[in-house]
């Protein structure tokens, strides 16, 4: 009897575990290893189909004697597992590329330094309220390679990070979407910004003239990036600043989506998903719902009846005519300026927590204009305190989101907007930015 081919999984949280049932569904033999404890949920259904797993190691033996492994996004290329493993030659993949050889269907990839999860969102939301059989998957809700084992989608909407890209080789989108480059996670790519931009654009590495490159031409790292690299896919640039051939632009108050197909155009007073950093989501999703060819009164219904993301400057509640708005999910600096350059009151700015070697002079003239005091929520507030007591006057540290919500509440006046939007990691008072958020949002309901 010919002896089953060895996956190592490395990493059991959703994709890891997605990863090991699609393979064992292939016939290979699975071991999954976790460095960290794998949380009882995965655990369950490891046990349930019977998949070998091991938590807080690595037995290098079963690893290093496997064919290929599949490698969670968030191991870094430095852990000496990986070092090993590359020194021996063994193939390290990400669960998107493995899943991806078991499925035909079409797949549009979105990614972007920031926005990724509205408009990977937004864009699964259009396809399937026009009737498409689409699934939802990478970065968010169930893993790309679970529902490849047992659903039969015709699309998938996949949301791309740059870590998943790294592992990602014969992969091809045939819709891809790059939203922005800004930067973030620096300490994964030797704080060079060429290598996290290359990092990007991998998503169009396997695309042929059948496919699309969606990209925004306002974007200075993106264009810089264009300009060195040659694409097989067609190009559709959007953009707010100037008008496009093929793509998407605004003319006054609405954007224009002109693809191959037709012109669409819809009022941006009439988007769900309003501020700045919207219009560029929405505009990304538009052109490929439009080039798939969805009719235009389906596209408005959507583009017009989206609920926010949670987390994703969520509206909480309005009290004593104070809006508060739960923006956890700004996890670096750059999603910090979009929140606030879509501010069209006073603010009252919550900040901090685990700084990833932030650069804030870039809020500084935001801040200036529209933030009349900075909450500090975080264990080290030294580097904000640092970078804005000169032009703020109120800085208050907080070590809760219940003291965040208070202290800000009391430094707010009614028309006043009270964001909580960190720029940072949520790691020293919180287990993510979803804890950061609903513990914040609790706290407001609470005052």
């Amino acid at each position: 009897m010919e002896q089953k081919k060895i996956i190592a999984i490395l990493g059991a949280g959703e994709s890891g575990v997605g990863a090991a049932y699609l393979a064992q569904q292939q016939g290979y033999d699975v071991f999954v290893s976790d460095f960290g404890a794998i949380a009882d949920n995965y655990k369950k259904q490891l046990q349930d189909w019977n998949i070998r797993f091991e938590e807080n190691q690595h037995t290098e033996a079963e690893i290093l004697n496997a064919i290929e492994v599949i490698k969670s996004p968030g191991i870094p290329e430095k852990a000496p597992i990986i070092k090993k493993l590359r020194a021996q030659g063994t193939p390290v993949i990400s669960e998107i590329e493995f899943a991806g050889r078991y499925t035909d269907a079409k797949i549009i990839g979105i990614t972007g330094s920031n926005g990724k999860t509205t408009t990977t969102t937004l864009t699964y939301e259009i396809l399937k309220h026009a009737g498409l059989n689409v699934g939802l998957a990478g970065n968010i809700g169930q893993s790309f390679a679970y529902q490849v084992a047992t659903e039969k989608f015709d699309i998938y909407v996949l949301e791309l990070s740059s870590f998943m890209l790294d592992d990602m080789y014969k992969f091809r989108v045939n819709i891809a979407m790059l939203l922005n480059i800004t930067p973030d996670h620096l300490d994964r790519y030797e704080y060079k910004m060429e290598n996290y931009a290359a990092s990007k654009f991998r998503i169009s590495q396997n695309q042929t003239a059948d496919d699309v490159f969606i990209y925004c031409a306002d974007d200075p790292e993106t264009i810089k990036g264009i300009a060195g690299r040659s694409f097989a896919a067609q190009l559709f640039p959007f953009s707010i600043e100037n008008t496009v051939e093929q793509g998407a632009f605004l003319d006054q108050d609405n954007i224009v989506i002109n693809t191959h197909q037709e012109y669409f155009t819809m009022s941006i007073h009439d988007l769900a998903l309003q501020g700045k950093h919207n219009l560029y989501n929405s505009m990304a999703s538009g052109v490929a719902a439009k080039y798939l060819e969805i009719r235009n009164p389906i596209l408005r219904e959507s583009m017009s009846s989206i609920k926010p993301i949670e987390h994703r400057m969520e509206s909480v509640a309005v009290i004593s005519g104070i809006s508060f708005i739960n923006d956890s999910k700004a996890t670096n600096v750059n999603s910090t300026w979009y929140a606030l350059e879509s501010m069209t009151s006073d603010v009252i700015l919550i900040l901090g927590g685990v700084d990833k070697g932030n650069d804030y002079t870039m809020l500084r003239s935001l801040v200036k204009q529209k933030v009349k005091a900075i909450v500090c929520l975080g264990k080290d507030n030294k580097r904000i305190h640092d970078a804005f007591e000169d032009i703020v006057e109120v800085i208050v540290n907080t070590h809760s989101a219940q003291e965040a919500a208070t202290v800000s509440y009391h430094l707010a006046t009614k028309g006043d907007t009270v964001l909580l939007s960190p720029a940072c990691a949520s790691f020293d008072l919180f287990k993510n930015y979803e804890d950061r958020g609903r513990q914040f949002k609790q706290a407001v309901k609470e005052l």
